[in-house]
């Protein structure tokens, strides 16, 4: 498991990117807007040795290699190296497919590749946090993704979701209870009770067990 050196506050960045422009650009951007990117190599085969000397907060991972190799890197950055989160950047944010697959190895934050640098230092402190980060094209497919896991239970459909309701459905999925929800993303018991509410409601839920068997199906709180 990675273990943090004590006093070291700066968000810490792995970045594997096989264009070496894409590469040396979102480094740069990274490290003008503050984060520590303490890596940033091609060569996604040593990732989980790059992440274990280097004890990274979120690995940046390129999903458009396009491998199986690269999601079972993914998956064992999170599951051996214990790296605390992982934010995947693709021009592939329409595919359903590839999205399924990067949530079930351990994948927390999808975005498009020409992300604005706020947004992107937003998502990797967010994903750093615990959280699940996703594009507006992604949270679409999300929604379909939980649709077809009800269809499959024999429920009914599931009205899109908003990115805050698949937040915090990622936390319930991992079983976190409403407070330390609220606590994990700086909102109000009162705010995350409505929307809880809310998420049960889309989902015609009469209990937690119930939203939580359906969002794992869909490849919610695989991660955590």
């Amino acid at each position: 498991m990675i273990k943090r050196a004590s006093g070291q506050d700066a968000l810490r960045i792995a970045l594997f990117q096989h264009d070496p422009i894409l590469r040396r650009g979102i480094r740069s951007m990274l490290v003008d807007a503050g984060v520590d990117v303490v890596a940033a190599t091609a060569e996604i085969d040593r990732a989980p040795a790059v992440a274990t000397a280097s004890f990274p907060d979120v690995v940046v991972v390129d999903l458009d290699w396009r491998s199986t190799t690269v999601l079972e890197i993914c998956h064992s950055l999170t599951q051996d190296v214990g790296v605390r989160g992982i934010l995947a950047l693709t021009r592939h944010c329409h595919d359903a497919a590839l999205l399924r697959s990067a949530l079930g190895c351990g994948v927390r934050g999808y975005l498009p590749k020409l992300t604005r640098t706020a947004e992107l230092v937003g998502a990797l402190h967010a994903v750093a946090g615990g959280s699940m980060v996703v594009s507006d094209t992604a949270a679409r497919l999300l929604t379909g993704l939980l649709n077809d896991s009800a269809t499959h239970a024999g429920r009914g459909m599931v009205p899109e979701l908003t990115r805050r309701e698949l937040e915090i459905l990622e936390l319930v999925a991992r079983g976190y209870d409403n407070r330390r929800i609220a606590r994990l993303l700086t909102l109000a018991d009162k705010t995350v009770r409505n929307h809880v509410s809310a998420i049960f409601g889309k989902f015609d839920a009469d209990s937690r067990a119930q939203v939580v068997v359906h969002a794992r199906k869909a490849g919610f709180g695989l991660g955590g």
